[in-house]
């Protein structure tokens, strides 16, 4: 028995609560999952796993052995990046989740500079606008905007996303510009709604330096922030999204800003990442680069 493949494949069973997912992350027959596992009870001659038809659990002996084998294979993984990396720089795999909008707003058309510095390190993105398990998913960081619940994760704040209203020229050239909060009142919007509560959100601004909502009256929600943009686009209403998801759009004429004047707050942009001991150099790189590719965006610096 191979122990430290075994180790890996107790450690994924474990942080996916499934056989089955972690058969498919580490690209294994399912069958050999179960008895790698197996085997490596009968060798340490200790029951790691409860298991039951529809879920699997650590025993107390299995909680002892999983945090000694994620901090030994968390310092094997160290060893072979920090050889690698003094010979090619760092190596491997990086799994991101993001939603779209930050994904085409920001991160693609950067990753010929990111793949410029590290050509070894493969990307895996990830698109959805909801939140995932990011253990069990198999992810090593999320990018997210927003303020964020509590949760076990480290959260890395790395911008603050600048908000602007804006509209379509033809929208405007049919429904008039509006230029005071009671004029906006009178207008139709796009509302962008949260896909785990069905909540929409109103626009906000400051004034008198408190945020001031405003709901709009709209005949179209979303809940995805790419339909939200392309909606505005289509002259179906007035949007307000984060600047810099819409900054190109902004200066082909596609969108034009209105009520200027009126500043709305900001929206943080945070990195969040699994509490471990030990972030491989590959994971600690692209955050790096992340981190200093929102410190130089006019509309996410802090």
């Amino acid at each position: 028995m191979d122990r430290l493949q075994a180790m890996e494949v107790f450690t994924r069973v474990v942080e996916t609560n499934s056989f089955s997912k972690a058969a498919d992350m580490l690209e294994l027959p399912r069958g050999s999952v179960s008895n790698i596992v197996r085997s490596l009870e009968e060798y340490v001659g200790a029951r790691l796993l409860n298991r039951t038809t529809r879920q699997v659990s650590l025993t107390d002996d299995g909680a002892l052995y999983y945090e000694r084998c994620v901090r030994i294979l968390s310092e094997i993984a160290d060893a072979e990046s920090l050889l690698s990396e003094k010979r090619s720089g760092p190596v491997g795999t990086v799994r991101v989740d993001t939603s779209g909008t930050i994904a085409k707003a920001l991160l693609l058309p950067a990753f010929d500079d990111f793949y410029r510095k590290y050509p070894h390190i493969n990307l895996r993105l990830g698109l959805t606008d909801r939140n995932i398990d990011i253990i069990q998913d198999g992810v090593d960081c999320v990018i997210r905007m927003g303020n964020l619940e509590e949760s076990s994760l480290v959260a890395r704040r790395i911008g603050e996303a600048r908000m602007t209203t804006c509209a379509s020229p033809a929208y405007l050239k049919a429904h008039g510009m509006p230029t005071t909060l009671e004029e906006l009142g009178k207008h139709q919007g796009v509302n962008y709604m949260s896909s785990r509560t069905g909540r929409t959100f109103p626009f906000e601004f400051i004034v008198d330096g408190e945020a001031v909502a405003v709901p709009m009256n709209g005949v179209l929600s979303v809940n995805d922030g790419s339909a939200y943009i392309a909606a505005g686009v289509l002259g179906y209403g007035i949007i307000q999204p984060s600047r810099f998801m819409v900054a190109d759009l902004i200066a082909e004429g596609q969108l034009q800003e209105i009520l200027v004047e009126y500043q709305s707050p900001s929206t943080p942009l945070s990195i969040l990442y699994p509490h471990r001991q030990n972030v491989s150099s590959r994971v600690r790189a692209f955050m790096e680069w992340l981190t200093e590719l929102a410190e130089g965006h006019p509309d996410l610096r802090i």
